[in-house]
């Protein structure tokens, strides 16, 4: 496995970014020592808050809550998965895929033997903090999720699942627009569990064939909602004319510093095909074993999303439905903050958060 390691001064004089780092080698898995990044701030003996994040951030998106979160008594632990942030970055697309995310993080943890851990995943951070749960259940005593699932569609017709399959390979290049436009359309896998798997092919698709994926492009826009139509155009222009746009702010940058360049985004680009949407993703399997689990899940289960986010609006509806420790728990669901709600919504996670812990 040949792995990449962005270079420290990639990430210097960021700002709101000011935390120690902390390493943490694994086995990769094909005998290769794999470096793991993370927070560790707050007082070492206070209850442990794990934040997980997705694609295409890094630990970067808990600055704001990580300085909060100790304010009110806890210690953060912020995790960059492996192909994000200050953590080693494969460089295959064979590299990458969800068990194997799920196995390199699970390794990490039992390294690190932390415990009693209230674990906090959005996006990613919540498919692979769910599973991490299944498989190391006596190290967490709550979970909150936050705009993210545990998918399987295991009855979609096979006319979808072929139909999907051909438009992801069909080798046409997606345009940033027609992307944006089949991502806004969405209604959450809950809602129309046979017309999700096409839209979100768009993203899987537009993802993997940009070699240059523009991380901080993308997420200034999807977490700074003003600049939304400034950055747009140049994003399709990058998209068209191949052209290298710097981005457009700190906040821009702070997203795109883990890659130093277009080989270092294979995480960011391969990720999303991982996403079980099919039932004939390899990972069906395990994500039924995971539901029978959180089926049976009596500790406490928190659900904090966003209204606005089409991607995971409804998937709470699921959680809460299914979960028995999420029973008489204070879920929320904000009407605004965008499927990034760590940006918009950091205070009110926080406080959720540290109230669970203390009311639990």
């Amino acid at each position: 496995m040949h792995l990449l390691r962005t270079p420290d001064s990639r990430f210097e004089g960021l700002p709101e970014y000011p935390f120690e780092a902390h390493y943490t080698e694994i086995d990769s898995g094909e005998g290769e020592a794999l470096r793991i990044h993370h927070i560790d701030e707050g007082d070492p003996h206070a209850p442990i808050v794990l934040c997980l994040h997705g694609q295409p951030s890094w630990s970067y998106l808990y600055r704001k809550m990580v300085p909060l979160l100790v304010e009110l008594g806890l210690r953060v632990i912020a995790p960059d998965l492996p192909g994000y942030g200050k953590s080693d970055k494969p460089a295959a697309r064979e590299d990458f895929s969800y068990q194997r995310q799920v196995d390199w993080m699970g390794q990490w943890l039992a390294t690190n033997d932390f415990g009693d851990i209230t674990v906090f995943g959005q996006d990613w951070g919540g498919l692979i903090g769910l599973r991490m749960v299944v498989d190391q259940p006596h190290r967490f005593s709550r979970v909150v999720v936050g705009n993210t699932a545990l998918p399987i569609n295991p009855d979609l017709d096979l006319a979808i699942v072929e139909k999907v399959m051909q438009f992801r390979t069909d080798g046409q290049r997606l345009s940033f627009p027609q992307m944006a436009r089949a991502l806004s359309r969405l209604r959450g896998m809950k809602a129309d569990p046979s017309a999700f798997p096409m839209g979100f092919a768009h993203w899987q698709k537009f993802c993997w064939e940009t070699p240059d994926m523009p991380a901080g492009f993308l997420m200034e826009m999807m977490v700074s909602r003003p600049a939304t139509w400034k950055v747009a155009p140049r994003v399709l222009l990058n998209h068209i004319f191949g052209t290298s746009l710097p981005p457009l702010s700190p906040l821009g940058r702070a997203y795109e510093a883990p890659f130093p360049d277009p080989t270092f985004k294979m995480g960011p680009r391969a990720m999303p095909s991982q996403v079980p949407t099919l039932p004939t993703d390899p990972s069906v399997e395990a994500q039924a074993r995971a539901w029978e689990f959180f089926d049976r899940f009596d500790q406490p289960f928190l659900c904090l999303f966003t209204g606005d986010d089409p991607v995971t609006r409804g998937m709470e509806r699921i959680f809460i439905q299914r979960v028995p420790g999420a029973a008489g728990l204070p879920h929320q669901v904000f009407d605004r903050g965008g499927h990034f709600l760590q940006e918009a919504r950091h205070i009110e996670i926080s406080k959720a958060i540290s109230d669970l812990i203390k009311h639990t």
